[in-house]
């Protein structure tokens, strides 16, 4: 395997130092590029493309942790962070692989080298790169999702020009242990239950055409019937989606405006949103109405749509939290629910 490329960013030469000896020690990993500040972290990685980012909060004009948030939703970097304690949710929700607590203004840095090196710096940061996705699924193939990762129980996903493919790429990467799903992709009547089968027979989770009142179970997407709107409800605190003919909303029957909206006043932060290739804006201001509401929402970056426009219209409204290239998307997910 070829040594990861990382960049350090620090505006503390002397951090600099102790975290430089880390990582020439390692064989995995190659110093390809360092930065004091954001903006020069930002032509570097324009420059360099580095693998992963080691990222430190202290830097002027513009934190780190600011920067990374700004950084996420158009170039997902694998991203560790090394700050003081008190900064380790901020961390994370804007995006970091992993976090590394640390007092950067400690009066000898000197003697903080063991501590650093304690903390497994260059293993967390190859972790960061490749994490250990089909471990977890696994270990957790026969069990429910516990503790944190329970919290977001609906994913809500919308696609259209491009979709069918991009569909089968991202379910394809899930397993059992995912929670519920609902899928609006544009389609016309009679070809939505060809296409859930064939899902179904490609996938390890379940797919199937919904009907009204099923429920939202863990291992298994709802796909939208064709003609049709589908609507996420709550029965005896329950997920259940209900299934109804009705006008086109944003051009489309089934829509995921309408899907997401659902969501958002269904699921609020009990959700994440997911909005693919497709042509148009449809999903863009559900997606925007479920970000408000709490929920965490991805959209497929430019390079890997076929269509970039109703991801693209939802980036340009502020509704996505990360941009994410189609084949790194279940692995977003999975970092998402098992953050949350």
């Amino acid at each position: 395997m070829r040594r990861l490329k990382l960049l350090l960013v620090t505006a503390s030469l002397e951090l600099g130092r102790v975290l430089r000896q880390l990582i020439d020690k390692d064989n995995q990993l190659m110093l390809a590029a360092e930065a004091n500040n954001a903006f020069t972290a930002r032509d570097k990685i324009l420059e360099c493309k580095p693998d992963v980012m080691l990222l430190t909060n202290d830097l002027p004009r513009m934190s780190g942790i600011t920067f990374l948030s700004k950084l996420m939703p158009q170039y997902p970097l694998p991203t560790v962070v090394i700050a003081s304690p008190a900064y380790e949710s901020r961390a994370y929700e804007a995006g970091a692989a992993d976090f590394v607590p640390f007092d950067e203004n400690t009066d000898n840095i000197k003697n903080a080298a063991g501590e650093l090196s304690s903390q497994e710096i260059c293993s967390r940061l190859i972790k960061a790169v490749f994490p250990e996705w089909e471990k977890l699924a696994v270990n957790n193939k026969s069990k429910t999702i516990s503790g944190a990762r329970a919290l977001k129980s609906v994913i809500a996903m919308g696609a259209s020009t491009g979709g069918t493919e991009a569909l089968a790429t991202v379910l394809s990467g899930l397993k059992r242990d995912i929670p519920g799903i609902v899928i609006v992709q544009h389609m016309p009547e009679g070809f939505t239950q060809m296409y859930a089968q064939r899902l179904n027979n490609e996938c390890e989770i379940t797919v199937k055409e919904a009907v009204t009142g099923d429920v939202v179970r863990r291992g298994q997407a709802l796909l939208a019937p064709g003609n049709k709107q589908m609507r996420l409800i709550k029965v005896n605190g329950t997920y259940q989606v209900e299934c109804r003919e009705g006008p086109k909303v944003s051009g489309h029957c089934p829509s995921v405006d309408v899907l997401f909206s659902s969501v958002a006043k269904t699921a609020g932060n009990d959700a994440v949103g997911v909005l693919l290739t497709g042509m148009g804006r449809d999903g863009a201001s559900g997606l925007a109405e479920m970000r408000r509401a709490g929920a965490l929402t991805i959209g497929q970056d430019e390079k890997s749509c076929v269509v970039y426009g109703m991801p693209k219209a939802a980036y340009e409204m502020g509704a996505v939290t990360w941009q994410v290239p189609l084949e790194q998307i279940a692995q977003k997910l999975y970092y998402i629910l098992d953050k949350k």
